[in-house]
């Protein structure tokens, strides 16, 4: 016995330090479920922190060191949720100014509603502080001033960039045929289809906002940090994405209506 308390005396800090990382792995480990990156990345920092004051309180080197490799891991597993956090806390009219997105507003709007009338399904994403550049890779790069009638060839069912998204970047078409990341996020709404995961799922990575037109229902629906706004009608369109965008303030937020569907349609999608 008396040799086992030696022991534990000149080895026990060595022990506690592996116990402990041990119990920070297997805790990464139970965080590896079907959840978004950016809700791991904050329950991990939260691990980091405790961890980091356990270490310091215990004087345990070893984790002290571990805990700056994890660090340096953080970064570069969720480069894109940093960035995405970062152009949030700076602001989006650093990156560009607001006056850039009003005639594109009217555009837009004049397009979902032809496209909405005409039933063709459509994808969008307003390229806004970070770059977009590895999604217009996927698709067709076009280079074009953006314009309704533009719109409605490219989202034209029979043509071949139909199915894929649209990139936006300073009132011009950058690409189209785009593949977006889809969101992995469960949904509440089973009926929600691919089109607006996809949206959802951009807006996830990235800061950009995406526009959806529903090729089954016609509505017209807005994506932003992951988060869908459905059934929007013209008027309703126009006043979010002006606030989203920054080009005015709006007096309050823009309420949803129903829509003539098989089901209701919701005030904001839940997860």
């Amino acid at each position: 016995m008396e040799a086992f308390l030696q022991f534990f005396a000149q080895r026990g800090k060595a022990i506690l330090e592996m116990l402990v990382i041990s119990g920070g792995v297997y805790f990464v480990y139970r965080l590896l479920r079907p959840i978004s990156a950016t809700r791991l990345l904050i329950e991990l920092i939260i691990l980091l922190l405790a961890g980091v004051l356990l270490a310091h309180a215990l004087d345990l080197f070893l984790i002290q060191a571990f805990l700056g490799f994890s660090v340096l891991g953080l970064i570069i597993l969720f480069q894109p949720e940093l960035r995405h956090g970062f152009v949030t806390l700076v602001g989006h009219r650093l990156f560009t100014p607001a006056q850039n997105y009003t005639e594109l507003i009217e555009q837009l709007e004049e397009a979902v509603v032809q496209l909405s009338a005409k039933r063709y399904g459509a994808l969008f994403a307003i390229e806004r502080g970070m770059d977009l550049k590895q999604f217009l890779e996927t698709g067709v790069e076009i280079d074009s001033k953006f314009s309704p009638a533009l719109m409605m060839t490219i989202f034209h069912p029979k043509t071949t960039l139909h199915d894929g998204g649209m990139i936006i970047k300073d009132g011009r078409v950058e690409g189209a045929g785009c593949v977006f990341p889809v969101s992995q996020r469960e949904l509440v709404d089973r009926s929600i289809g691919l089109r607006h995961r996809a949206a959802m799922g951009i807006t996830e990575q990235t800061d950009a906002i995406a526009i959806i037109v529903s090729e089954e229902t016609g509505q017209i629906s807005i994506a932003q940090a992951g988060e869908l706004d459905q059934a929007l009608t013209p008027h309703l369109f126009k006043q979010r994405l002006t606030e989203l965008l920054g080009v005015g303030k709006t007096a309050q937020e823009p309420e949803r209506i129903a829509v003539p569907t098989d089901r209701p349609a919701t005030k904001r999608l839940e997860v």
